[in-house]
């Protein structure tokens, strides 16, 4: 959502991958462009499909298409103003569930994860789509289902991408590998989450576990200290997000409290696989069976304060509905299902 705008990504069979602007008074098409095709329609389980989020900066947006084609478009109409593909243009490789990590800008420079061993990373001008550098791994490493982050580290300004092996850390300015870390990407079919925040990041898996580590440079050169692990904090679809010394995410068949320093379990709660929000000092939880909760954000205990359920919802995909994130803005919450979207007011009463 931006400047009156609301930005998805959306796909039409396995052929018509798609940007798409619609008006966020009342929902109608501004206009749509065409991304390419959806990316590894014969993944399994099979849900191919639109997975990414795309990004505005300014009067430009930036997309990332399932296969791999990642377009720089004018909010204004749609127009591209350059165009690139994952695997064509870097030989990079995604993982069985094809390209879904959502690009960032920062500064100039427009930061995206082909994978692959010729360049793993990539920082490319943002206006005109040149290459500015390219790290690739000592390891060729397939591209993850993460979203790079960026953060400080011993002064040092880098990124950090959750790869098929593992985290990695690299120098913003020139693209050279820093720190690996690799024990909560062991035996775990897709990596998903990272959490980067107070000089600290943590990753998690549905099968290895979580982990805190802390990037230090030490001899010269950087390491990733582990802080902690823990293979109860199981962590994957819908993310975790953090509020004050606090996460809150959904392991396995439950919503859950962890402190971000120690990673004590403060409370845990049976539910459904969620997508997450935080914003005003609430909690809004999306849940794959359509269940949209508000919850307050406390160590204490797990306390819902409301819970409703969207009218007219789309039918499902296997076990799955939707994993699109919730979204909010001026003051309304965006809910999306496939092909359908709800705006609902959430404005506090006078």
């Amino acid at each position: 959502m931006a400047g009156g705008r609301i930005y998805l990504l959306g796909n039409e069979g396995l052929t018509n991958e798609f940007a798409l602007a619609l008006s966020a008074k009342d929902g109608h098409r501004l206009w749509s462009v065409k991304l390419g095709k959806v990316g590894r329609p014969e993944q399994n389980p099979n849900y191919p499909g639109a997975r990414s989020t795309p990004i505005v900066d300014g009067h430009l947006l930036y997309a990332l298409g399932s296969d791999g084609d990642l377009v720089c478009l004018e909010t204004a109409g749609g127009k591209q103003r350059w165009r690139k593909h994952l695997a064509a243009d870097f030989a990079g490789k995604s993982g069985d569930w094809a390209y879904a990590e959502s690009p960032l800008v920062d500064g100039d420079a427009l930061i995206c994860t082909p994978g692959g061993s010729n360049a793993t990373l990539v920082a490319l001008n943002k206006r005109t789509g040149a290459l500015i550098w390219k790290c690739a791994m000592p390891e060729a490493d397939d591209a993850g289902y993460a979203s790079v982050a960026v953060d400080e580290f011993s002064g040092v300004r880098q990124y950090v991408q959750f790869l098929a092996k593992g985290l990695a850390g690299v120098e913003a300015k020139t693209g050279k590998l820093l720190w690996r870390y690799a024990r909560t990407a062991k035996g775990a079919p897709g990596v998903v989450m990272t959490l980067v925040s107070d000089g600290y990041v943590f990753s998690s898996t549905s099968v290895a576990g979580g982990a805190l580590v802390r990037p230090v440079k030490k001899d010269g050169a950087f390491v990733a200290e582990e802080i902690y692990f823990d293979n109860k904090l199981r962590f994957d679809m819908g993310g975790v997000i953090k509020v004050g010394d606090y996460f809150y995410g959904t392991p396995g068949a439950s919503v859950a409290c962890v402190e971000f320093k120690t990673g004590a379990i403060k409370w845990q709660e049976r539910s459904k696989s969620l997508s997450w929000l935080a914003a005003d000092g609430r909690l809004y939880m999306h849940a794959e069976d359509g269940n949209v909760a508000l919850v307050e954000p406390t160590p204490e205990a797990y306390r819902e304060k409301s819970r409703f359920m969207p009218p007219n919802r789309p039918p499902g995909h296997e076990n799955f509905t939707a994993l699109t994130y919730l979204a909010l803005a001026d003051a309304r919450l965006y809910i999306r299902e496939f092909n359908s979207l709800w705006c609902y007011d959430v404005k506090t009463p006078e």
